[in-house]
């Protein structure tokens, strides 16, 4: 199974989101282990950043982010997926750049806690738990 992570999840884990951060770093586990091919959009990495910093500081996330590249695969993406994300139907265009990635990769599932945003999206979006059921 090939799973592209949402940037809310690698969030749960960045941020020890109590609520959250438990199947997210357990999906996380998952594919350090191999259970699954894990992907993570480009800018995801660089919103993951941006959010991390003021809230752990830039050493942490950079750390966070060396060690996420060690995980999990960065889809090769161009125009062409972006212009494939602006013709998606989808109202968040965020989101849309998400599924245009996981395109890319030819993931299975988008991995996200937002599942109201990908109703519209190419590729199935469900929550890390229920992913975890899957494997």
């Amino acid at each position: 199974m090939r799973v592209l992570l949402d940037t809310d999840v690698l969030l749960d884990v960045g941020l020890e989101r109590s609520d959250f951060v438990e199947a997210s770093a357990q999906l996380l586990r998952a594919m350090e282990r191999r259970d699954c091919d894990g992907f993570v959009a480009w800018h995801s990495v660089a919103n993951l950043f941006y959010l991390m910093r003021p809230k752990r500081g830039g050493g942490h996330a950079r750390r966070l982010i060396s060690r996420l590249t060690e995980i999990v695969e960065i889809p090769a993406t161009d125009t062409k997926s972006l212009r494939q994300a602006a013709a998606l139907p989808m109202s968040d265009f965020e989101d849309a750049m998400q599924a245009a990635a996981a395109l890319a990769c030819g993931a299975d599932w988008i991995a996200t806690r937002n599942l109201k945003h990908f109703r519209k999206s190419p590729v199935p979006a469900a929550a890390p738990e229920t992913i975890l059921a899957l494997l």
